[in-house]
């Protein structure tokens, strides 16, 4: 049994500062955590007191490495994928719309939910140790918590690579892709966290300008020598025609990620390549988690999600059981089905808070 906290709540100097509390677990996104951080930013926007908001992970591992899957394979056949889903996404959209400095210390491996609480923010810090991945395809999701809004952001065509394939990314890459905004070496942190806390006043300026001062450098970026190739390959109007065009580049990359599409669930990355191609037309991030309930509120009722978290999480075999198991048998009018509108679905318009 563990006493400690979830999650921790507090204010220092003008700042408040949450800390995702499972380091065990690479703070993993549970619940309880959703439910008490919510609130927490509702009360922070209105609060005179509160210039800035700074969320970070315990530990050295892991920033968030997602939601508490585990706990959705144990309530499959209940309602708890609609309300974990619909409380994930509010809170999303919290933060998106937050009206102050939102400072995510993405330190460590930051994936899935733990993207939703951070790169909506208005400042995502990357570290020497940051390993980001949206990589719900090899577990039979897609990438959700807004990543229709964010993947669509990326340059060229990195959004639907980093969507289809789950790649993984460190600082540099981060900071070439869009999902990071700077680099702060990890061992710097606390010594920003008390600059921050012991600021007098804290409006947008004089956050960009305590970030500027401790910010580095990250390196080259590894995806820059594949832009070309991923532009060229990820163009394609439908996941068979980008395999196509994997399999005409004739390269050792483009095998491998041919190699890594392989292990997805087709319906999966149909899904993704749909989600994505339509991310850009949607002008609100309500409308998008909308969107992204809709589908979310569909996956959890089919099968291929319990039966990824099975193959990688539970039993760990590694050989997930799609079905279907090709991407020719995944028809269009079963796509259809993951975007009718859910019942009960919230109205994420009313989470808005600026």
């Amino acid at each position: 049994m563990n006493d400690e906290p979830e999650l921790l709540l507090e204010t220092r100097g003008r700042v408040g500062l949450i800390t995702l509390n499972k380091p065990k677990a690479l703070n993993a996104l549970s619940m309880s955590m959703v439910e008490g951080l919510h609130p927490q930013i509702i009360a922070w926007a209105g609060d005179a007191n509160v210039d800035a908001v700074v969320i970070q992970g315990a530990g050295e591992k892991a920033f968030c490495a997602g939601g508490d899957i585990r706990d959705m394979y144990l309530n499959r056949g209940t309602d708890f994928g609609a309300v974990y889903y619909a409380a994930e996404y509010l809170l999303n959209v919290g933060i998106h719309t937050f009206p102050k400095p939102f400072i995510a210390l993405m330190d460590g491996v930051t994936m899935g939910g733990g993207a939703g609480v951070s790169i909506h923010g208005s400042h995502r810090v990357v570290t020497d140790r940051t390993l980001f991945a949206m990589p719900e395809t090899g577990i039979g999701l897609f990438p959700d918590i807004g990543a229709s809004w964010f993947l669509s952001c990326c340059p060229g065509q990195i959004g639907m690579y980093l969507g289809l394939t789950g790649h993984r990314m460190r600082a540099a890459d981060c900071l070439y892709a869009g999902i990071g905004d700077l680099y702060m070496d990890a061992n710097r942190q606390e010594a920003f966290l008390e600059a921050l806390s012991g600021a007098d006043a804290l409006d947008e300026r004089a956050v960009n300008d305590l970030l500027k001062s401790f910010m580095g450098d990250p390196g080259t970026a590894p995806l820059a020598a594949h832009r070309e190739s991923i532009d060229r390959c990820f163009a394609g109007d439908s996941v068979e025609s980008i395999l196509e065009n994997l399999e005409r580049e004739d390269a050792d990359w483009a095998r491998e990620q041919i190699a890594m599409l392989a292990h997805k669930s087709p319906t999966a990355l149909k899904l993704t390549f749909r989600q994505l191609r339509l991310g850009p037309k949607i002008e609100s991030i309500a409308d998008i988690m909308r969107m992204e309930y809709r589908m979310a509120f569909r996956t959890y009722r089919g099968d291929d999600l319990f039966e990824g978290i099975r193959a990688v999480v539970i039993d760990k075999d590694g050989a997930p059981r799609w079905q279907p198991d090709n991407l020719d048998a995944v028809r269009d009018a079963d796509l259809d089905e993951y975007f009718v509108a859910a019942p009960d679905e919230p109205d994420f318009s009313q989470a808005e808070l600026s």
